[in-house]
């Protein structure tokens, strides 16, 4: 059996006093439980909702209570870790890098509401001597880590082929109604930046993609299917499908997020537990290679939601302590963003895109 590494390295400084914007279910069920378990030093969060910010410090032992102002005015926040819907984000930002009180801002993935912003909000932290990092959080994923393991080890060989097929149906927020967005920027960017952690850059993308039946407001991006196609050959594939069937209209459902990845010398595949009930269900992996009579299958007790998220802050505070750039830097998420950018265009266009098109340079 190989060495997995599902579990990332621990900072070496975790006290590092963080400010958190934000209070609802990904704040108070997934960043603090697992920050608490990682012993990491939560000490003030500010949300658009006083009340809520109360009822979830009071939840988690967080000591102080405050308006957005306040939190970025406060001199004694070092880390700020920003979970507000995209439209927000941006503005935070720069609020954050105009004082230049904090050494480090975690953002929420999408970093803003398109390509633009996301430079925007890397270069404002940059010319502020702000480390950026993305909460890319699949890449914290414990399966996911597990292949990452095997392709690193060259245990599965030459990738060929790699595919992720998600059928679930995501909690949709009223802020997603008011930029009309359901899976793309939602989903879908999730499921690239997995792959660009697997197997780094592809060189175009071809998406396309139909309204979901159950979703009532206007949106494009409902069902989404696409190919990413890289210099070696490999072809990697995924089906992001939000309406999975009638699974909320009267017909037995069949939820899940499969992984495939197959190499010269090896095969991998693996189930997210994320859409599964409880959500903290772990997620699993089977893999062989040459030689091998039968497939490993490790078992673990973390799972993605909420044990990744020490890891998303756990690569900023390294980050931090070392001087080091973080392994999700608001600088390289510009390549995830500008595929996600690009599977827009090419779903609209009807045509593959290639990443330069949308990240000049790459």
């Amino acid at each position: 059996m190989h060495d997995l590494k599902i579990t990332p390295p621990s900072p070496p400084k975790k006290d590092y006093p963080i400010g958190i914007i934000g209070s609802g279910f990904i704040v108070s069920d997934c960043h603090l439980p697992s920050y608490r378990k990682a012993g990491y030093n939560p000490v003030a969060i500010a949300s658009r909702t006083p009340e809520s910010a109360a009822k979830t410090a009071a939840r988690h032992g967080i000591p102080k209570v405050c308006s957005y102002a306040e939190l970025l005015d406060d001199p004694t926040i070092e880390v700020l870790d920003i979970a507000v819907p995209p439209d927000a984000q941006l503005g935070l930002i720069e609020g954050a890098c105009k004082r230049g009180t904090v050494k480090g801002i975690l953002a929420q993935k999408p970093i803003g509401n398109d390509y633009a912003e996301a430079v925007r909000a890397v270069e404002l932290c940059e010319r502020a001597g702000i480390t950026l990092a993305v909460n890319q959080n699949m890449r914290y994923d414990q399966s996911v880590r597990a292949a990452k393991s095997l392709l690193d080890q060259g245990a599965l060989g030459m990738p060929v082929f790699a595919s992720i097929d998600m059928r679930g149906i995501p909690h949709l927020m009223p802020w997603q109604e008011k930029l009309g967005w359901v899976t793309l920027r939602i989903m879908s960017i999730h499921h690239i930046d997995c792959l660009r952690y697997w197997f780094g850059d592809p060189e175009r993308i071809y998406c396309s993609t139909r309204p979901d039946p159950r979703t009532k407001f206007a949106h494009t991006d409902g069902i989404a299917t696409y190919i990413l196609e890289y210099a070696g050959g490999l072809r990697c594939t995924v089906i992001d499908d939000v309406w999975t069937g009638p699974a909320r209209e009267g017909c037995p459902a069949d939820l899940g997020i499969r992984w495939r990845i197959e190499g010269l010398d090896g095969l991998a595949m693996g189930d997210i537990g994320w859409v599964k009930t409880p959500y903290t269900t772990p997620s699993s992996i089977r893999y062989a290679v040459k030689g091998d009579t039968a497939f490993h299958e490790p078992t673990w007790n973390e799972s993605w939601f909420p044990d990744a998220f020490a890891g998303t802050m756990g690569q900023l505070l390294t980050a931090l302590a070392t001087g080091a750039t973080p392994a999700i830097s608001g600088r390289d998420n510009l390549k995830t963003m500008a595929l996600v950018e690009a599977a827009y265009r090419s779903a609209a266009e009807h045509r593959a895109v290639a990443l330069t098109e949308i990240h000049p340079g790459t």
